[in-house]
């Protein structure tokens, strides 16, 4: 504090005369982010105000009461814990199921003991709890979390049209200012240095990202399936889980924390009654002689074994990929309170049970039922169950969100994602992935029939995506905490070497059932790798073949055709420049519209993006053009609005950015630089009303030129009435006489309507190609750009349709060649 009260009398000096409320952040060595707002109020002698934001270290969430975070707590059992509170069910089971066999001895059920407690120990309570967790990205966790850290703090970004302005959002800032005071090193300049200059290592990063990303959806596959029931009960339950999914988490997540909360009371109360009725001193087992023992006696089969073993752990994963949902605190409660200590008294009560009963005639009396008393088999079954379908919803709903992420960050296809929840962040549907998860855990609950070979695969994918967090997490802690070398070097020796030892065991057993996850795995990691070589193929064909801003300057205002009334929106992945789209639309469309906008929807690596920061909007050309450019960017877990919703902001942002004044024309030299100087961060209409205020209307029928089958699709029936929001400029002296004009002529353009101008582009490969790229661009990227169009297409055309009143679709298709690829085009335009 001391420290902190000097800093407050330096600032208090130099700026005396500082502006009332004016905030900065100041980051203290400690990893404190203080936000102070200079005042020069009497009431405060200092003429400073604090305002505690932050205060844990590395996890920027607001300080929180005891009743929240213990709320939080609570919550998190039924999201975060359900898989792993359920791995004592099949444990045992699977490490004993034929490398190893149990003696009088006991130092086989000892030697297993004694790994678990100590896997236990070391990978989810100190790894995961301890250490990853602080590795979030501004309170989200998840393998895309450390990919985004690591691409802000170096310049790795996997993103095509990343621009210098993104390095001035708030979430980089924040990053930038935590570096300027933390102590650094000479080895993390260089590192990042190497990984600038080198774009092989830049892909290898992506694709260490994408394999972890790969294997947890490999996990939501096999989890489901994984449970200790018959084969046509498991069918139903999975049925009936993936059937619910539309309805979305909510609306059974107050069940999902008492089902877990019970289970794990449940299975410490019979540990302990283990315990204490068979074997009092089975706590010796703790001790890592016995894993010696265990090794020395079985060797081969106990090295085999540890692929079941393995499976204590799986889930431990959950509470850095759900950190976003909850806070940091609240994990580690809920961790080291109850789900550990219940994890280690049912591990150490079945060990018990099993120390006094030597006579195995089957795998079954190995399993976690038999150590249940007779009386209580049938509630624990019933409670065993319902734990498992929390577990395989909070995958279920864990491999939605990498999707999202995934697509987000230009890796995986835009698919449809339906928003469950109007009040929960991050609650979301795909109807797509939902159902190919289910026929692949149907078929796969079929396929292995056995939890033993489930087992196997599903170790395999939970050690795979540690060993990717292993990986980089030793970056983050370079890079990014700025610590020594020498600490990410311990760091990877101690838990990659544990990592390693589980994943040999585990890849041994590959054609026991361990190749399901890799199988997967690699499926998704071809469609991951075809899309984004295909996408970045485009990006670098459209930034190519760009149009020069000379040529739009030597058509004149009117672009050389009629200008009517209405805005069309031209969508484009360029953040600078003309598309080359846009000359063809002059030269065979008899009209436009009177206000364009070139929209460029992109996202950055940041979780979030404020929304006094969403907008970057620039003039195309002198004002009298009426042609403007706007970025919209998003984070990779931002929810995006809906049409309504973002043509109202989208409309507001454009008249702030005219009101402000930013109309200097761009000339062919800022085109060539990128135009980046010639942005205004314009934030949505709920940060400013000065531009154009705003009405809303209630519409309770609105009737447009088509089809009767077209208004039925584009007005299904709604409960409210709808509201249609109505502009007018603002009685402002503030406006300049040109600048009113403007807004004036925005104003009726916004109330003849919006029409989105969409291209569609046909990718094939050239004649001389070689055979694997004319694999992945002819039927790789065709396949995955048509399922993705056909329904983009007509959603966003029939939206379009509806809100801009118009009464038909114009197709425009021409043929465009580059090097050895070309792009035969389809573009549709609603008018």
């Amino acid at each position: 504090m001391e420290r902190i009260e000097a800093m407050i009398g330096v600032l208090s000096q130099k700026m005396p005369n500082a502006v009332s409320s004016t905030p900065f952040l100041l980051v203290l060595p400690e990893w404190v982010i203080v936000k102070w707002n200079i005042s020069t109020s009497e009431s405060s002698p200092l003429g400073l105000i604090m305002d505690l934001e932050t205060g844990i270290s590395q996890n920027h969430v607001k300080r929180e009461s005891w009743k929240t975070v213990l709320t939080l707590a609570y919550q998190s059992l039924g999201v975060v814990y359900g898989d792993l509170s359920t791995s004592p069910l099949y444990v045992y089971k699977s490490a004993f199921a034929d490398d190893i066999q149990h003696s009088e001895t006991n130092e086989e059920i000892y030697g297993v003991l004694s790994f678990v407690f100590w896997t236990l120990t070391l990978i989810p309570l100190l790894k995961y709890v301890f250490i990853v967790l602080k590795a979030d990205d501004n309170g989200e966790g998840g393998t895309f979390a450390l990919y985004s850290l690591l691409c802000r703090h170096a310049r790795v970004s996997s993103l095509p049209n990343c621009q210098v302005a993104d390095e001035e959002l708030y979430e980089y800032k924040k990053d930038a200012a935590a570096t300027c005071l933390t102590p650094k090193t000479t080895f993390g300049p260089r590192l990042k240095s190497t990984l600038e200059k080198h774009r092989v290592l830049q892909r290898f990063l992506l694709l260490l990202a994408l394999i972890g990303t790969c294997m947890v959806i490999g996990d939501g596959v096999l989890t489901p399936a994984l449970s200790d029931v018959e084969v046509p009960v498991a069918c139903i339950i999975l049925i009936g889980l993936f059937a619910l999914q539309h309805y979305g988490t909510h609306r059974v997540g107050f069940l999902f924390a008492p089902v877990v909360l019970t289970w794990l009371l449940c299975i410490s109360a019979i540990g302990i009654y283990n315990i204490i009725h068979w074997n009092p001193h089975v706590y010796q087992a703790l001790s890592p002689y016995y894993m010696y023992k265990f090794l020395r006696k079985t060797q081969r089969g106990g090295w085999m074994s540890l692929g079941g073993i393995l499976l204590c752990i799986t889930g431990s994963e959950a509470m850095f990929a759900d950190l976003g949902h909850f806070s940091q605190l609240s994990i580690q409660i809920a961790f080291t309170s109850l789900v550990y200590p219940s994890l280690i008294l049912a591990y150490m009560g079945q060990a018990a049970y099993l120390s006094q009963h030597h006579a195995i005639d089957s795998d079954y009396h190995i399993g976690f039922y038999v150590s249940v008393p007779g009386k209580l088999r049938w509630p624990v079954l019933v409670i065993a169950i319902l734990a498992a379908v929390v577990g395989s919803q909070a995958i279920i709903t864990g491999t939605f969100s990498i999707i999202k992420q995934c697509s987000a960050m230009g890796c995986f296809p835009r698919v449809k994602i339906v928003h469950t929840s109007s009040k929960i962040h991050g609650q979301i549907y795909i109807p797509e992935i939902n159902w190919t998860l289910m026929l692949l855990c149907l078929a796969v609950t079929v396929g292995f029939r056995d939890t033993k070979r489930l087992g196997n695969a599903s170790g395999l994918a939970v050690i795979t995506v540690m060993l990717v967090t292993t990986c980089l997490m030793s970056l983050v802690i370079v890079l990014c905490w700025h610590k020594s070398v020498f600490f990410a070097i311990c760091f990877v020796c101690f838990f990659g070497t544990i990592e390693a030892l589980y994943f040999s065991a585990s890849l041994i057993k590959f054609l026991e059932g361990a190749w399901v996850p890799v199988a997967l795995s690699f499926i998704f990691l071809i469609i991951m790798c075809v899309w984004y070589y295909g996408t970045l193929k485009t990006y670098e064909f459209d930034v190519q073949n760009k149009v020069s801003i000379n040529w739009l300057l030597g058509l004149g205002p009117s672009l050389g055709i009629v200008r009517v009334r209405g805005i069309g929106l031209i969508h484009t992945e360029l953040v600078s420049g003309i598309p080359a789209i846009f000359s063809h639309f002059v030269t065979n469309l008899p009209a436009f519209h009177q206000v364009l906008v070139f929209l460029c929807i992109k996202s950055v690596p940041v979780p979030h993006v404020k929304a006094k920061e969403r907008f970057l909007i620039g003039h195309i050309g002198p004002r009298e053009y009426r042609l403007y450019r706007c970025i919209v960017r998003y984070g990779y877990r931002d929810v995006h609005k809906d049409d309504m919703e973002f043509e109202k902001d989208l409309v507001c942002s454009i008249a702030e950015f005219i009101r402000s004044g930013n109309d200097e024309p761009n000339s062919a030299k800022d085109d060539l630089e990128g135009e980046d100087d010639k942005m205004t961060v314009v934030g949505t209409c709920c940060t400013h009303t000065d531009g154009i205020q705003l009405r809303e209307e209630d519409i309770d029928n609105i009737e447009s030129a088509g089809t009767s089958e077209l208004r039925e699709i584009r007005s299904p029936p709604l409960t409210q009435p709808r509201k249609r929001v109505r502009f007018r400029l603002p009685d402002s002296p503030k406006i300049t006489r040109a600048a009113r004009e403007e807004l004036q002529e925005l104003v009726e353009a916004r109330e003849a309507g919006i029409a989105y101008i969409l291209g569609h582009s046909y990718v094939r490969a050239k004649q001389g190609s070689s055979m694997l790229k004319k694999l992945v661009i002819n039927y790789g990227y065709e396949f995955l750009e048509a399922k993705q169009q056909s329904t983009r297409l007509f959603t966003k055309c029939t939206s379009c349709i509806y809100s801009a009143g118009g009464d038909g679709i114009q197709c425009l298709t021409f043929l465009l060649y580059v090097q050895d690829i070309y792009w035969p085009c389809t573009f549709c335009n609603v008018l």
